[in-house]
């Protein structure tokens, strides 16, 4: 047995709050309205729709595509913005499946916002970032929708994770 998380045990992760926080608002819809400011947004669908825009996005550097343009990216509805995250989870499922990826390949960032001394990063440290982004994002909603009278019960953190031991 290995002490370290595997790419795959994350992404097991992810799929199970992604998964959760759909199904929460297709039962409650009116959640993607309520006001939230984290991000640059003005609302929860904004938000979930930078969570996974993000994933998409990063997810096609980490494979050397050309990232979709934030302009094209979907506002909603629900389920357009769910296939940002379906789609970069196949990205990444197929990168981790080929025994020829090189995850320590380093990536070359062209991202004017990001200081120039991170600018290069392997695909390895990219990918853990894509996740801990959504994770951490997940988490910051979950407090946002209990604080707005909207309790979501969801339990983020690894320890509830069925993808890992």
């Amino acid at each position: 047995m290995t002490l370290c998380i595997s790419m795959e045990e994350l992404l097991a992760w992810n799929d199970e709050a992604s998964a959760f926080w759909k199904a929460h608002f297709e039962a409650n819809p009116a959640l993607l309205q309520l006001s939230c400011d984290i991000g640059g947004t003005t609302t929860v669908q904004e938000f979930v729709c930078h969570i996974w825009g993000v994933e998409l996005r990063w997810s096609q550097r980490i494979a050397g595509q050309a990232p979709t343009p934030r302009e094209e990216m979907p506002a909603g509805p629900l389920d357009a913005l769910f296939e940002m995250h379906l789609k970069a989870d196949t990205i990444v499922r197929s990168l981790l499946e080929d025994p020829a990826h090189d995850w320590n390949e380093i990536v070359t960032l062209d991202l004017p916002w990001l200081p120039e001394r991170l600018r290069k990063q392997s695909r390895r440290k990219l990918v853990a970032h894509m996740l801990f982004h959504s994770q951490r994002h997940w988490a910051q909603l979950a407090t946002l929708v209990r604080s707005a009278g909207f309790p979501s019960g969801f339990y983020g953190d690894i320890l509830f994770s069925t993808g890992m031991q």
